[in-house]
């Protein structure tokens, strides 16, 4: 998923991506902040060059939210709360995904707007599940209406679209 990411958007890295990267990073295995650098470059055949400057102050704000640990030999690898965040945010785009393909299948609109749509919707989703835990009780509920209700509207379109292409 990572990989084909980077072929998308080449250097343009979007706000939140950082985060989600090296949480589905050490949800594989363990790295050293070293490791996750190099990772980065491999993987986005050297358009994306992380520098120590973001990665290491990340992985210590990752640690404070007790989304990562570090390991005795100095590693970090995701944490219980880590993988509840990154199966949070797989559920959420596991949701879009499949409210995306409706709309490839039923409307005009373009594969490449839908797959921006899709990362935006990502980060936002990404940033919401990391922030959760600071959120006030109405505040979660805030977030969560509004996106059933996003939700429910896209599927009322493709509903509608649905029946008019018949």
């Amino acid at each position: 998923m990572i990989s084909d990411w980077f072929q998308r958007v080449g250097s343009s890295i979007p706000r939140g991506f950082s985060r989600y990267y090296i949480l589905e990073l050490l949800e594989k295995k363990p790295h050293t902040g070293k490791e996750i650098i190099n990772n980065a470059v491999k993987e986005s055949g050297g358009r994306w060059n992380p520098s120590p400057g973001l990665i290491y102050p990340l992985l210590g704000r990752l640690l404070d939210e007790k989304l990562i640990e570090e390991t005795k030999d100095g590693k970090y690898k995701v944490s219980k709360l880590g993988k509840s965040t990154l199966e949070d945010i797989d559920a959420f785009n596991n949701v879009v995904k499949k409210q995306l393909d409706v709309i490839f299948r039923v409307g005009n609109l373009g594969r490449f707007v839908a797959m921006d749509v899709l990362e935006r919707v990502t980060i936002l989703g990404n940033l919401l599940s990391s922030n959760v835990e600071k959120m006030t009780n109405q505040e979660t509920e805030k977030y969560k209406k509004f996106l059933e209700s996003e939700l429910k509207k896209i599927n009322e379109m493709v509903n509608k679209k649905g029946k008019n292409a018949k």
